[in-house]
């Protein structure tokens, strides 16, 4: 699969009813019920507040695949992708092969209440990625009763990062993210993990010809209570994929159509090759993701006074807030310190001025801020 034919599907089958960052089940049912009949839909359970919890079961084949999406409720980028793939299977004959050689299951939102919420957690305040061997919520039960009965030889485990997130000690994005995650505590390059690697490898090449040094892989240290590690560890190759920042794409449409790029690949990859982890090695040339961004970074800045200037860096972070079903973007003063180590995506030099609040207050850390004046001159902080 080259990149202009996964262009030209994409931009023929993309879901145009989903987009931007808000996602619940009242936008997907309406998708689901149109699905065309080579889809099962079916409800496998609900949320704490009762909503259902959707799977999409497609394909034939012996190989069978389980994906889920929106584990956590504010994670939508991949749900998005799931869409555009469920259109692009159903609309063109191009991967016809997958069809017949894999069973997909897909459960597109997990956390019906958090999506709505537009919240990490559940209605009980729970991340559902830390309760997998208690199993103490209906949502986590719900994904191992599927787990269980559909007895998966691969799962894809979707989720979105935060725009903090490098490509290893590097000013690069981590605009996608993956991990085959560790089954024991000593993280030991299994033969699940092995196949879980092979695969991530072939989705970081694609991705490498688009966006180079773009692509990270998260820590592996062990955690059974997190859902990847505890399929791997029952010795099911789980992928982790993150949807991550890229630009100025707040919204999240432009790593979309790179989740929707991998789902393909990767699920293509399994339909058309005996995964048997012997490439697993070229997954080590990734660089694991660190923690360099902020989102806007203000340089030079005299927090002190004209006779002991004291020069320090500002960090701004954007804090998602749904106001009236709209996810709005909040400037937070996250840090006030020597950020030369830091990136901000984007970044302004205030010449050794002070900056100031909307009150000509010098900015303190935790405000939230929508301007700045540096020099007698407004900035605004805000997405343009």
């Amino acid at each position: 699969m080259n990149n202009q034919l996964l262009n030209t599907l994409y931009n023929a089958h993309k879901e145009t009813q989903l987009f931007h960052r808000y996602i619940h089940l009242e936008h997907i049912k309406p998708l689901l019920d149109k699905l065309p009949k080579m889809y099962t839909v079916t409800s496998i359970g609900e949320s704490v507040l009762g909503k259902p919890i959707y799977a999409v079961t497609f394909g034939s084949g012996e190989k069978r695949v389980l994906l889920w999406s929106q584990m956590h409720g504010n994670e939508s980028t991949t749900t998005k992708a799931l869409f555009d793939m469920f259109n692009t299977l159903a609309e063109s004959n191009v991967l016809t092969l997958m069809l017949s050689a894999c069973t997909i299951t897909v459960i597109p939102i997990l956390n019906p209440d958090g999506a709505e919420a537009y919240t990490r957690l559940n209605a009980n305040q729970i991340d559902l990625n830390r309760d997998s061997k208690a199993l103490t919520q209906p949502e986590s039960k719900v994904l191992r009763d599927c787990f269980n009965s559909f007895k998966p030889h691969y799962c894809f485990n979707l989720h979105g990062q935060r725009t903090i997130f490098s490509a290893g000690k590097t000013n690069n994005i981590a605009t996608v993210s993956f991990l085959s995650p560790a089954q024991d505590e000593s993280r030991s390059v299994t033969p699940s993990r092995q196949i879980g690697m092979e695969i991530i490898a072939k989705l970081n090449e694609n991705l490498q010809s688009q966006i180079p040094n773009q692509v990270g892989i998260y820590d592996d240290s062990f955690n059974i209570n997190c859902v990847g590690d505890m399929f791997q560890s029952l010795n099911v190759p789980t992928i982790l994929f993150e949807a991550g920042h890229y630009a100025n794409d707040y919204e999240r449409e432009i790593t979309r159509f790179y989740i929707y790029q991998s789902l393909l690949i990767g699920l293509n990859y399994i339909a058309t090759t005996n995964v048997t982890g012997a490439g697993y090695k070229a997954y080590f040339n990734i660089p694991e993701n660190d923690k360099l961004f902020y989102d806007i970074i203000i340089r030079n800045v005299n927090m002190g006074s004209e006779q002991t200037p004291n020069i320090k860096d500002i960090g701004v972070m954007y804090k998602e807030i749904l106001i009236n079903k709209k996810v709005e973007f909040s400037p937070i003063i996250q840090k006030i310190s020597d950020l030369s180590n830091f990136f901000g995506h984007k970044e302004y030099n205030a010449n050794k001025h002070k900056v100031l609040d909307a009150n000509n207050v010098l900015i303190q850390e935790g405000n939230s801020n929508d301007f700045v004046i540096i020099g007698n001159v407004k900035y605004s902080l805000k997405l343009t």
